[in-house]
């Protein structure tokens, strides 16, 4: 399903991360000891070689002076999201380049200037991103509003906000980062895009 205005591109059915891919990720992330731990950094390293410039953007974002909650959560979700690609697809996701996440980040931009602008439009920008990727944005939906649960009157909800623009953001880049498996055909989607 397709909304009828967006300027995000749509992700092609080979680079959606299926929910057992996020699966593994949580059992994986689902322990709180030293061996967590241990996986936790071999991830995040793992993660910088293998998308040098996506990492060095989240850790930027997550540099600036931000609520500590907010903090955790931010590098908790991008470590995440990037294990789930790496489960699903591993090899297949090329490296995101600088021009590639400026890029991204404008078509949400963009996209979020459509939907400001037509006052009955009964979408926001990450409903369009949950229907390209429905399961990694139930994930952090899910994780998000444990987060602002549990820490309710002690967080910063801008900060949380800065987090979450920048998880859609990964998504999307990753998304449109994986190579198309050979003999697939091309949509016309993809042609127009």
């Amino acid at each position: 399903m397709w909304v009828r205005r967006s300027a995000i591109r749509p992700v092609p059915g080979y680079a959606r991360i299926p929910s057992r891919a996020l699966d593994s990720v949580r059992d994986g992330l689902a322990e709180d000891d030293d061996e967590a731990r241990e996986q936790l950094d071999a991830g995040f390293e793992r993660f910088e070689q293998a998308q040098p410039i996506l990492a060095a953007r989240v850790g930027d974002t997550l540099a600036r002076p931000l609520d500590d909650t907010a903090l955790a959560l931010g590098y908790f979700l991008s470590l995440a999201i990037w294990l789930a690609f790496d489960a699903a697809l591993g090899d297949r996701v090329a490296p995101v380049t600088e021009q590639e996440i400026d890029a991204t980040d404008e078509l949400l931009h963009l996209d979020e200037e459509l939907r400001r602008a037509d006052p009955v439009e009964p979408l926001d920008s990450d409903d369009v991103v949950a229907m390209e990727q429905p399961h990694l944005l139930a994930f952090v939906h899910e994780h998000m509003n444990a987060t602002l649960e549990v820490h309710a009157e002690a967080i910063d909800v801008d900060d949380v906000h800065a987090v979450y623009r920048l998880v859609l953001v990964e998504i999307l880049a990753l998304s449109y980062a994986v190579k198309r498996p050979a003999g697939y055909p091309v949509a016309k989607t993809e042609l127009l895009a």
